[in-house]
C-alpha cells in the first residue's frame, strides 16, 4: 500500500513523522494497535491516511465535540467526506448521517462515546462496511487513567459486534499500567504498542515559588513575548485574572465550560488569530486547539496529576521553537492539593444522599425515570439542598461511574429554528433585507419541515451554502427572530443529568471499591507524584515527568530550572548516576573515545568535568592522550 502517496495527495506532506508510518502500516495490515504520541505528535494522520487507503468507513470515537466538528470541517475542506454524531443532534439528522455511511457516502464517522450504545447506532452499524475503529483519548477507557469516562466502556461492546474489525487506540498520556489496561479493555488480540518519547526538547519546565502569584505571572508575561495560556482551576478566577492582565496592558480573554458556545468560539478564534495574547482558562480549554506558536503555558495553580500537567503544558511550543511551561507555587498549595482527595472522593453516605436529592429535585418516584435526561443547574441544586459545590459535582461523577446516572458537565444543544409565519405570509407581510432574504432562501433549500416544527441547523453549513459570513448570518437570524418571522434558539452548552436506570431506593445504591476505593487511592498517588515534581530541587523536571510515563533512560534536559541551577553547581548523586549511565553506554564497546564525543553528550561542561574526575578517581575509566576508556 502506497501510504506516502495518500499523504502527499490529501495532506500535502512529503514524509511521515516519527512513528506515524509504523502505526499506519500496523493498523493497515489489520492489527490492533496502540499509539502513544505526545501532544502535537500528529495523531490524526495515523488514522486518516490508512482509512483513505482502503474501502469502508473509519469510525472515530472521541469525547470532544468541538474537536470532531473541527476535524470534520477540515476533512471536508480537503474534499474528503466525513460526518459526526454527538449529543444534541435530532434523530432525523443522526439517521441521515448513518444511512449515508451505510451507502458508502462517508470515509469518516466521528462519534461521541455516549452515542455508541444507542439502539439506532447499533442497528445501523450492522449494515456498514467498517475499515477500522479509532479510539482517540483512549486513556479514558482505563479506570486507572486520570480521565476515566464510563461511556468509553461501550467500545468493547461494539468490538464484540465487529470481532474482525481492528482497533487503533491513540493517547498522549498513559502510564505503563494504563497502557496495559487500554489493550485489555479494548480486547486487543495481542499486545501491540508503538511509542514516541514524551520528551519535549524545546520545552523549558520551570517551577516558581512565590508569595505573590499575580506579580510573578505579570513579570513572566512581560519578560517573554508571544502567545500564552494561563490555567486556573476556578471559573470565577479566569475572569478575575483576565481582568487583572488587561488592567496591566496585556490583552487577555477568559474561557471555561460555562460560557456560551458562540462566545467560546469567538474567544478561541481571537486568541488563535493573535488578536488576544493570553487565554486564561480552566482545563475546559485546550483539547484539540491548533496553535503551534504558543510560547508559554503558566499554571497559576497546581494540577492534580502529572498527566494533566504534561498535556496542558505541552500546548506550548508545538512549532519546535523554545517555549516555557511555568508552574507557580506557594507553600500553601501543597495543603490545598492534599485536600483535593477528600473533595473528589467525598464520603459514600454523602454520595448516596446526592442521588436521593436528585430524585426529589426532579420529582421522580422510585421505579421511574429510566432514560430520562434533564438540564442541570449545579449552583441551583447546591443552593436548594445546601451542599458544597465541589463535593456535589464529585458525587455526581462517581454516581456516573457507578452506572446510576450519566452526568455531562458540558452537554451541547444544537441550534434549532422554525418559521412562525406561513410560507404565503413570508414575503407578503414583511419587508426583508437582501441578506435576510438570502438566509431564508438557503434555509428553505437545505431544511425541510421548517414551517411545521423545529429543525436542528448548522450555522457554519448555512454560511458555506449561502456565502454569508458567520457573524452577519447570526445577526440576520436574530433579526428574523425579533421580527417574529422565525423562532431561533442558538446552540448552547449546559450540564445535564440522565438517569441510566430507573430510580432506586437509596438503600440499594452501592458504590463499589472499583469505583471508589481503588480510584481514590490511584488519585492520591497521582497527587503525590505531582508534589514530587513541584518540590524537586535538584533533579531534572523533564526526567521526573518522563520517568512517570515509564521512560527510565531519559537524560537531563539541561534547560529546566533545576538543570540550569545544576549546570553551575556541585554534581548531585542523582545526576552522577544518570550521567554515569550515559557515559557507560557510549563506552560500552570498550574502545577509546575522544573527549569531544563526551562533550557532545547533553551534560553541562562544569558537571562533566566533575563527573570525569570522580570516575577516574574511582578507577571506572582511564584518560590517556585525550582518549577515554572503560576499565571494567
Amino acid at each position: 500500500m502506497d501510504y506516502a502517496k495518500v499523504l502527499r495527495e490529501h495532506f500535502g506532506y512529503d514524509t511521515f513523522r516519527s512513528i506515524q508510518e509504523d502505526i499506519i502500516r500496523s493498523i493497515g495490515s489489520g492489527q490492533d494497535t496502540l499509539g502513544l504520541m505526545p501532544t502535537g505528535g500528529g495523531k490524526s494522520i495515523t488514522f486518516q491516511v490508512p482509512a483513505l487507503a482502503q474501502p469502508g468507513t473509519c469510525i472515530v470515537v472521541t469525547p470532544l465535540i468541538a474537536l470532531m466538528k473541527d476535524q470534520v470541517s477540515k476533512l471536508r475542506e480537503r474534499g474528503i467526506k466525513a460526518t459526526a454524531i454527538y449529543s444534541g443532534m435530532s434523530r432525523d439528522s443522526i439517521v441521515a448521517a448513518l444511512d449515508n455511511c451505510i451507502l458508502g457516502g462517508y470515509k469518516f464517522l466521528y462519534i461521541s462515546p455516549e452515542r455508541l450504545a444507542s439502539e439506532i447506532f447499533v442497528t445501523k452499524l450492522r449494515r456498514m462496511q467498517i475499515s477500522f475503529i479509532t479510539v482517540d483519548e483512549s486513556h479514558c477507557i482505563s479506570q486507572w487513567g486520570y480521565d476515566f469516562r464510563p461511556s468509553y466502556l461501550a467500545i468493547a461492546e461494539i468490538r464484540k459486534l465487529l470481532p474482525e474489525t481492528p482497533i487503533l487506540a491513540l493517547t498522549a498520556t498513559a502510564t505503563p499500567e494504563v497502557v496495559r489496561d487500554i489493550q485489555a479493555r479494548l480486547l486487543f488480540r495481542k499486545e501491540n504498542v508503538f511509542r514516541m518519547s514524551f520528551e519535549r526538547k524545546n520545552l523549558n519546565y520551570i517551577v516558581r515559588s512565590t508569595e505573590n502569584k499575580d506579580a510573578e505571572m505579570l513579570h513572566i508575561l512581560n519578560s517573554v513575548a508571544g502567545s500564552a495560556i494561563v490555567y486556573v482551576r476556578n471559573r470565577d478566577k479566569t475572569r478575575d485574572i483576565a481582568k487583572f492582565l488587561i488592567q496591566h496592558g496585556i490583552s487577555a480573554a477568559y474561557y471555561h465550560a460555562g460560557i456560551d458556545s458562540r462566545d467560546k468560539d469567538k474567544r478561541q478564534h481571537q486568541w488563535t488569530d493573535g488578536e488576544t495574547r493570553v487565554m486564561v482558562a480552566t482545563n475546559a480549554f485546550g483539547m484539540g486547539i491548533d496553535k503551534p506558536d504558543v510560547r508559554m503555558v503558566i499554571h497559576y495553580e497546581m494540577p492534580d496529576s502529572p498527566e494533566a500537567y504534561y498535556q496542558e503544558a505541552g500546548r506550548a511550543g508545538r512549532d519546535g521553537l523554545t517555549a516555557y511551561a511555568v508552574l507557580l507555587y506557594t507553600p500553601d498549595d501543597k495543603r490545598r492539593l492534599s485536600r483535593r482527595v477528600s473533595d473528589n472522593y467525598p464520603e459514600k453516605a454523602f454520595i448516596t444522599s446526592i442521588y436521593e436529592r436528585l430524585g426529589y429535585y426532579y420529582q421522580m418516584a422510585v421505579g421511574d425515570g429510566e432514560g430520562c435526561r434533564y438540564d442541570f443547574d449545579l449552583n441551583e441544586f447546591c443552593r436548594a439542598y445546601r451542599t458544597p459545590l465541589i463535593q456535589t459535582e464529585s458525587a455526581l461523577r462517581l454516581l456516573s461511574q457507578a452506572g446510576y446516572i450519566h452526568y455531562e458537565e458540558e452537554d451541547e444543544h444544537t441550534s434549532r429554528l422554525r418559521f412562525i409565519v406561513t410560507r404565503d405570509e413570508l414575503y407578503r407581510r414583511y419587508d426583508i433585507s437582501a441578506t435576510s432574504d438570502q438566509v431564508i432562501r438557503t434555509l428553505l433549500r437545505i431544511y425541510s419541515g421548517v414551517f411545521s416544527d423545529f429543525v436542528y441547523i448548522d450555522e457554519k453549513y448555512i454560511s458555506e451554502v449561502s456565502g454569508i459570513a458567520l457573524e452577519p448570518l447570526f445577526e440576520s437570524l436574530l433579526g428574523l427572530s425579533r421580527a417574529r418571522i422565525i423562532q431561533y434558539i442558538p446552540r448552547r452548552t449546559c450540564p445535564s443529568v440522565t438517569f441510566v436506570r430507573h430510580r432506586l431506593d437509596t438503600s440499594r445504591i452501592i458504590i463499589t471499591p472499583a469505583v471508589y476505593e481503588s480510584r481514590r487511592d490511584s488519585y492520591a498517588q497521582r497527587i503525590e507524584a505531582m508534589k514530587e515534581y513541584v518540590l524537586a530541587e535538584n533533579e531534572c523536571r523533564s526526567r521526573i515527568l518522563l520517568r512517570y510515563f515509564g521512560e527510565h533512560e531519559a537524560l537531563p534536559c539541561l534547560v529546566c530550572d533545576n538543570c540550569r541551577k545544576q549546570r553551575t553547581s556541585t554534581l548531585t548523586e542523582t545526576n552522577y548516576n544518570a550521567y554515569k549511565e550515559t557515559i557507560y553506554k557510549l563506552l560500552s564497546d570498550k574502545q577509546p573515545h575522544s573527549l569531544e564525543e563526551l562533550y557532545n553528550l547533553r551534560i553541562g561542561s562544569t558537571q562533566l568535568k566533575q563527573l570525569l574526575q570522580r570516575l577516574i578517581e574511582e578507577e571506572k575509566i582511564t584518560l590517556h592522550d585525550g582518549k577515554i576508556k572503560r576499565t571494567d
